[in-house]
Order: structure tokens, then C-alpha cells, then sequence
């Protein structure tokens, strides 16, 4: 998908909606540049763990939160088996942000330009049912990041990356009390990007 010739205001910015999802590359095609291969696969017992719930949080959410933190240490540690056992074979995809900040997509994938220096740091984890929000910040590039990831029975299908964005999730009422105020209840907000600079989209749970 192409991006139309930018405004000034628009600071480089293309909401991009991937309509084929990423296919993660089997193992014996490497997907991360430098991969090192694990086989503590059996020991990632997430089925039966049993989560330690924090306040206002179900088990269900506990146990999602555990799957996407499971994510971000098999990235940062390179372990390609970890990371196919808790992503779906087909990944579906969102992005909103300079198309210069798909570093996801090229880490999942292997496609080039590859940028090794950029660590996805968490530095916030929240769940709300099956979509986990995770939010970072990268202090050499003065980037934030947030990614909104759903978890199906166990298995991340789908994320929705936001680089230099406002984010705000709500959660929606039923239309009996929607039609008595036009307000959502807003449930998340991210704290990282510098919301009078940047775009602002609202994610509805």
C-alpha cells in the first residue's frame, strides 16, 4: 500500500492496513538475522499455567498478558522456535506510523532493511479480554511504540502497531446506553508519546 505525497502536518504518517498477513518463514528459512535456535519449547507450558492475578484482572487476562511478555523475551533473546510456538502461522497485521518504523514486520519476517539496534523494550503490559496493549519507548530515535495485540485460545493472531501515536482504547457500552450519552468509557491510555505533537486514534474493545 502507498502513502499519497504528505502534508507538513501529516509528519510522514500512513496508517497502513496489510490485507495479505505476514507469513512467518519456518524455521529452516531463518527468520531473524543472526538467529540462534532453542529447544526449550516443552518448558513454555502456557495451557497449564496458572497465573498470578493482579488486581481487576481474570485469569483469562492473566494468562494473555503471560503469552505476549513470553513474546518479547524470545525476540529479544532471538528464539525463533519460542516465538512460532505463540504467533499464529499467518500473523495479521496493522501499522500506523512513519512507514521508516515497520520494525516488527522486518523482525518477524526477515525483510530487509533490517535495523538490529531496535529493541522492543516493554515498558507497560495491560489486558483487556484477549487484546494485550504493550507500550515502549526507543530514547536513541525518540520513538514510542504501542502494539495492541490479540490472543486467541493461547495463540497471538493479529497485532495493530503504532509508532508516534496517541492511543486511547474504550471500551463500548450497550447501544441501550450508547443512545443515552454519546461518551465511550475510556479503559486505557498510552503515556509515552507526546499526545499534542502526534496523531491520536481511539481503539474500541
Amino acid at each position: 500500500m502507498q502513502c499519497n505525497r504528505p502534508t507538513p502536518t501529516q509528519q510522514l504518517f500512513c496508517p497502513y492496513i496489510i490485507t495479505n498477513p505476514i507469513k512467518l518463514i519456518q524455521n529452516s528459512n531463518p527468520t531473524f538475522p543472526g538467529e540462534k535456535h532453542s529447544f526449550q519449547i516443552q518448558s513454555l507450558d502456557l495451557a497449564n499455567f496458572q497465573p498470578c492475578l493482579q488486581e481487576g484482572e481474570d485469569a483469562e487476562e492473566a494468562r494473555n498478558k503471560t503469552t505476549v511478555t513470553a513474546l518479547y523475551k524470545a525476540l529479544t533473546s532471538n528464539d525463533v522456535d519460542v516465538v512460532h510456538l505463540l504467533l499464529a502461522p499467518y500473523l495479521e497485521w496493522w501499522f500506523h506510523g512513519p512507514p521508516t518504523h515497520q520494525h516488527l514486520n522486518r523482525l518477524l519476517t526477515g525483510a530487509p532493511p533490517y535495523d538490529p539496534s531496535f529493541k522492543f523494550v516493554p515498558l507497560s503490559i495491560v489486558a483487556f479480554g484477549s487484546m494485550v496493549l504493550v507500550e515502549g519507548f526507543d530514547d536513541c530515535r525518540s520513538v514510542s511504540w504501542v502494539h495492541a495485540w490479540t490472543v486467541t485460545d493461547g495463540v497471538i493472531t493479529q497485532v495493530r502497531e503504532y509508532y508516534n501515536t496517541s492511543v486511547t482504547v474504550t471500551r463500548l457500552s450497550s447501544p441501550e446506553i450508547r443512545s443515552q450519552s454519546s461518551n465511550c468509557q475510556s479503559v486505557w491510555q498510552s503515556k509515552l508519546a507526546d499526545n499534542e505533537s502526534v496523531p491520536g486514534l481511539i481503539l474500541a474493545l
